[in-house]
Order: structure tokens, then sequence, then C-alpha cells
């Protein structure tokens, strides 16, 4: 089944849009650990629930305004779609739920060594799994990040679990993404929705109980959470929109803006300790990432020269 819109297809040019649609959602998402803190006190499963149900309305006005609610009734009716959405719905949970957790038990530090990670271990999944090749450059970047993980593995003071965790589910979030052929507003649209009931079987049961900080007389509490949909869905279809008006290059750089702004929020903002295995383990991961980056611009040029 193939559509117009199938998924984002990078360009050999850099556009103005696709800057200022990337880099904007690079940048929410590295101030979206100060708005999270600011739910602290709420379970994480009520902030995932919400997170859910209010990128829904955003995600569905997107693709109506686009036109392109066909592709994503096709998809619902493709019971191997079907499947491979339900799996990334499940991954993406988990990915959020590990975030959540991170920034407000003050973790917010491993969830930016997960985004670090996160782009060599798909380099690694993608030659294990799908046999893809890998250059001497990402040999060697990979090789370097193993040794920063192992560093933090083998720390005597805490292994930052939470940090595998959103490497794992994110990782393998992106490798089953590869296998739903549809555009990534419909892809999005299609996860929360699958995530929609229970959702909202949560939030029915949180309210009926009393456990609610939704519509529980807090009006901040129910405006942060409402708000929720907008800081979920917002950098995600910024991203989705900037990718195919980008250089596969020019991603890999932009990525690392996230990450970066959520560490200095978590060391000179929220306060948590740095500790002598990140003090060792970061540095290593920055230069896996340049070689990484280096090997993957001159690859990008090369193709263009060819």
């Amino acid at each position: 089944m193939r559509h117009a819109d199938t998924a984002p297809k990078t360009q050999d040019q850099d556009t103005p849009q696709g800057l200022l649609f990337a880099g904007g959602a690079y940048i929410l998402w590295g101030f979206l650990p100060l708005y999270m803190k600011l739910l602290s006190h709420v379970p994480v499963a009520e902030v995932i629930a919400h997170r859910i149900i209010w990128s829904v309305p955003i995600a569905s006005l997107v693709l109506i305004l686009l036109g392109r609610t066909a592709t994503l009734r096709e998809a619902f009716r493709n019971p191997r779609m079907l499947a491979m959405g339900c799996v990334t719905a499940a991954l993406i949970t988990l990915n959020w739920g590990f975030y959540v957790y991170a920034v407000v038990s003050d973790h917010a530090l491993d969830a930016a060594i997960g985004y670090y990670i996160n782009p060599l271990f798909s380099v690694f999944l993608g030659a294990v799994l799908l046999g893809e090749k890998l250059d001497r450059a990402q040999l060697v970047a990979v090789a370097i990040a193993g040794a920063a993980v192992l560093v933090l593995i083998f720390d005597a003071e805490r292994t930052p679990w939470l940090a595998f965790g959103m490497m794992l589910s994110w990782g393998f979030y992106a490798l089953a993404k590869k296998s739903l052929p549809i555009g990534p507003n419909q892809g999005f649209l299609m996860e929360v929705l699958i995530l929609l009931p229970p959702a909202l079987a949560y939030a029915v049961y949180a309210n009926a109980t009393g456990s609610a900080h939704f519509l529980n007389g807090n009006t901040y509490d129910t405006w942060l959470l409402l708000g929720c949909g907008v800081v979920t869905a917002v950098p995600l279809l910024f991203y989705a929109n900037g990718a195919k008006r980008l250089r596969l290059s020019t991603i890999g750089i932009l990525q690392y803006v996230a990450p970066t702004m959520i560490m200095l929020n978590a060391v000179f903002i929220f306060g948590e300790p740095f500790g002598r295995a990140r003090a060792i383990a970061l540095p290593l991961i920055w230069l896996a990432l340049i070689i990484y980056t280096v090997a993957m611009v001159r690859q990008m040029r090369a193709r263009r020269v060819s």
C-alpha cells in the first residue's frame, strides 16, 4: 500500500521551513522538563494518560487540515499495519513513562544521557537486526559509546536504568516505525488513537476513586494536564514536517540540541548531581557523537557528488 504521504523523506537541500520546524521541535523538547517538573506531584500514569488524550484533538485537526484522513482509515483496516501500530504505540508509551518519571524523580540527567546514546544505539540495531554495514568511523563511535555505557553500568554509586530504558524503548520504537509505511502525521495520530481507550479508562477510574488531579477543584492542575496535549503533539508534528524539508546530516546534528538543553536544565536548574561516572561517560558519548556526525556528513556529501 503506497500513498502520497508515506514515511518522511529527507532531501538534498535544507529549507528555511525545515530548519524552523525541526529546530523548533528540538528546542521545545529541550524545555519540556521544565513543564513536566510542574507536574511532579501528579502520578506518572495520569500525566501519560493526559498526554495521550489531549494529543488526539490536536493531531486530528492537523490531519483534517492536510486532508489525509483517508490514509489513516486504510491503515486501521489493514491488520498488519494495525498490529505494528499497536507495537509502536506501546513502545512510545514506555518511552514517555521513563521520561516523565526521570524528570519528576530528579533524574532528568538520565533522560539526557538516554537521548544522547539513542542515535548510536539505532546504528547498532540497524547493524545487528537489519544487516546494515557500519563503516570504520561508525564502528569506532559505537565502540566508544559502548565504553561509556560500561562506565555507567559499573558505577559504584548508581546505574542509570532510566537512561537505558529510554534508549531501549526509543531505539526499538524507531526500528518498528520503519515497518509502519504511513506518513508521520498519520502514524502519530494512529498511535494516540490506539492508546486513547486505556488512557480514557484510567482517567475515568482516577476521577471515580478521587485520586485524579484533573477537574479536582484545582484549576492549576487541570490546565497543566490539558496542556500536556500541546507539549506532546506540537513538537512531534513540528519534527515530522521539518524532517521532510532537511538533509539527513542536518537532522543528525540538530538532534543533540534537546539532550544538551535537558542536561543543562538538570544540572543548573534542578540541581542534580553530575557524579564521577557521568563526568567520564558524557565526554566519551560526546566524542562518539562527534565522530558519528562527521562521518555522516562526509557520507552525505560523497553521495551528492556521485
